[in-house]
């Protein structure tokens, strides 16, 4: 092994997939270089930050959860994400030891509805947390309709929908649901040890698609309902896939086998 590597960061991190999906990248690729998850605390994040700094064979990391928005004070923003999206979920490192932070989760989550018909549509998004600022920016660079954010601090979410200039209002995470051509669980409401999400879906017309991003497990308490009523569902996995592979990019600097994604999802689930 080289020494080279790349990691995923977050607060709690032992249920993440990360590694077993680099690893299966970097097999196939031939790279010589390691990824692996790294628990990291808010509070020692900007240790975190400078130690990798400072070590050139760290080539960048994946940041989940607490540190999406944290981390933006911590990196360079050459790309003006902070702006833009407003959360940060992948780190890289250059030859000089310059950090920079970037974003792939909104490219990651909307790839797997790309072909869902959401200019002018109605949609509701459960969250404010940095993943829903990732998947707000996408939405509305589709032009969806009226957006129905449900979030525990309405004064957060209020200012999320003017950030992205989306119309729409907020509710309670336990308010009734409208009618929506997409439902999106941003929250770790679902994942194992949290829980649940699972509003009652009935106002959702049945061409809706529900979507949560949650992966651990896979078939959340919300995407059973949905499959009870035979909604369209698009689980975490297929997020994490794309994101990943945007970053993987970033890291070691080609592109993964994604004509592997099958196989690649059949180990992830094993």
């Amino acid at each position: 092994m080289s020494g080279i590597y790349a990691e995923v960061i977050g607060d709690p991190i032992s249920h993440s997939k990360s590694p077993k999906m680099h690893r299966f990248w970097l097999e196939k690729a031939g790279i010589d270089a390691d990824y692996r998850a790294c628990h990291v605390l808010p509070e020692n994040l900007a240790t975190y930050v400078e130690q990798r700094r400072a070590d050139p064979n760290w080539r960048g990391c994946n940041v989940t959860i607490p540190h999406k928005i944290a981390v933006m004070d911590l990196v360079e923003d050459p790309g003006n994400v902070r702006a833009s999206i407003g959360a940060m979920n992948t780190l890289s490192r250059n030859e000089t030891g310059a950090v920079f932070g970037t974003n792939t989760d909104a490219g990651g989550f909307f790839t797997p509805i790309a072909d869902v018909p959401l200019e002018g549509a109605p949609v509701v998004v459960a969250g404010t947390g940095g993943a829903a600022h990732a998947v707000l920016f996408a939405l509305s660079r589709v032009g969806v309709g009226p957006v129905t954010l449900l979030a525990r601090n309405p004064l957060k979410g209020a200012a999320l929908l003017a950030r992205f200039g989306l119309k729409g209002d907020v509710r309670g995470m336990e308010a009734a649901l409208p009618p929506a051509a997409l439902l999106v669980n941003t929250t770790s409401l679902g994942m194992v040890g949290n829980d649940p999400f699972v509003p009652d879906l009935s106002a959702l017309p049945e061409d809706a698609v529900v979507y949560d991003i949650v992966y651990t497990p896979l078939l959340t308490p919300l995407l059973a309902a949905a499959q009870d009523r035979d909604l369209a569902i698009v689980d975490g996995l297929d997020m994490l896939i794309g994101q990943g592979a945007i970053a993987f990019e970033i890291f070691f600097g080609q592109a993964p086998a994604r004509d592997l994604d099958e196989a690649l999802r059949e180990l992830l689930l094993a």
